[in-house]
């Protein structure tokens, strides 16, 4: 197991990331159990995450609603989950999403479960810890 994949399976580490590109992500998940979803949540990001999530009809489409559905995933099959986010919003509704992937995290943590939100940020710009060191 690739310490990669060793990372994004343990829940104590569960968190918000970022990292320079996809390919190492898809590499070390690659026939593993862990549900990994690429996301593009440039536009919209609730609807895009929503769909991306395949979240039930009963979704509210605001932020709490998203924390709550977060919380949930009871409908996605995988031992944790590994949100990408490709492209995100612009800083307002960035900064409430990283909040909403935070508060997920720590709650996913706390059950045992991994969940692992990485943006893929190759300007290094976000003020997020790097997922893995990058040589």
């Amino acid at each position: 197991m690739s310490k990669l994949l060793q990372r994004l399976s343990d829940p104590k580490r569960a968190g918000v990331y970022r990292a320079s590109g996809m390919q190492a992500i898809r590499d070390a998940t690659q026939g593993s159990e862990l549900d990994v979803v690429q996301i593009d949540a440039h536009e919209k990001p609730i609807e895009r995450i929503a769909r991306a999530l395949e979240f039930p009809h009963w979704f509210g489409g605001n932020w709490d609603a998203l924390e709550d559905s977060l919380g949930d995933l009871s409908w996605r099959k995988g031992t944790g989950h590994v949100l990408v986010f490709t492209a995100y919003p612009p800083r307002e509704q960035l900064g409430m999403l990283i909040d909403v992937l935070r508060s997920s995290a720590e709650d996913w943590a706390g059950r045992g479960k991994p969940f692992f939100a990485v943006m893929i940020n190759p300007e290094r710009n976000l003020a997020l810890p790097d997922l893995y060191r990058e040589t």
